[in-house]
């Protein structure tokens, strides 16, 4: 335990609130924008699986297709899973092969390093999410959360990119309680996270630490402005703290737009943004 249990309380919320308010946002979202559907890439894993479940709440399930994207790599279990979470929702699914895809440009350029193949295959996914999307006339809904977008555990251009995203301001912990009281099937809820890049591979493996501990000092360091002094003082290993806030710091710009030189007297992005699209 990193630190104290009342910060665990902290991200405890109204389940039933947060639920409305997110099947309200991908109905008003969708809508504005003159969609009436919705794609997105079911891994198996609980964050697909409860952007799935909200977006068939929203869509109605007819209107919400989960596409299955496994490497010849990649666990079997993962696609049994998404097909169980589809089951249980009862949205369409569409399975695509990404390893044609994928092998051929790995080895023409003799690419070996685990996270190089792993982007590949993060970028090739959202390549084909976005092709059905043109096609189906369906926008692509979002599935990182609020963790994996701060300390920018994912890929620029690949799972990262979508439309609109329910998930991302909910902490991993925060999608498991919603996983629950949506009701979706055990195994996957409680399963280790995984982006399934290769054998044997964990999130929390490759971090070094859990998701219960980093949320709560996300919370803490985030939501809350805590200063380091004040994360000690609430249980926190300096080092610890510090390897957080070198990692928010140092994904910063996978948050943000591309930035754009300025040489005129509006911006795109600079002087030239509104929360929607009122006019000019």
């Amino acid at each position: 335990m990193e630190t104290a249990s009342k910060l665990d309380q902290s991200l405890l919320f109204d389940t039933p609130l947060v639920e409305r308010l997110l099947v309200d946002f991908l109905k008003d979202e969708s809508h504005q924008a003159g969609f009436t559907r919705g794609v997105l890439g079911l891994s198996g894993g609980v964050d697909s699986a409860v952007c799935a479940a909200l977006a068939k709440k929203a869509l109605g399930p007819e209107n919400v297709t989960g596409v299955l994207m496994p490497h010849r790599t990649s666990n079997p279990r993962s696609r049994e899973d998404a097909e169980l979470v589809a089951r249980t929702l009862g949205i369409t699914t569409e399975l695509v092969d990404i390893s044609p895809m994928v092998d051929p440009y790995l080895k023409n350029i003799g690419a070996s390093e685990k996270v190089r193949a792993g982007n590949v295959m993060a970028r090739e996914r959202m390549i084909v999410l976005y092709d059905l999307s043109q096609r189906d006339r369906a926008l692509v809904l979002g599935t990182s959360n609020k963790t994996e977008l701060l300390l920018g555990y994912g890929t620029l251009h690949g799972d990262m990119a979508s439309a609109i995203n329910p998930l991302g301001d909910l902490y991993k912990t925060q999608v498991w309680q919603l996983a629950r009281a949506l009701g979706l099937p055990e195994q996957v809820v409680n399963k280790k996270p995984s982006a399934d890049l290769w054998d044997g591979q964990t999130d929390e493996g490759e971090f070094g630490f859990t998701y219960a501990d980093v949320d709560r000092l996300l919370y803490f360091m985030i939501d809350q402005r805590r200063t380091d002094a004040e994360c000690q003082g609430a249980g926190f290993r300096p080092e610890f703290i510090a390897r957080i806030r070198g990692m928010v710091s140092g994904s910063q710009f996978k948050r943000r737009p591309p930035v754009i030189a300025k040489v005129s007297h509006r911006t795109v992005n600079v002087d030239f943004r509104y929360a929607r699209d009122w006019g000019i």
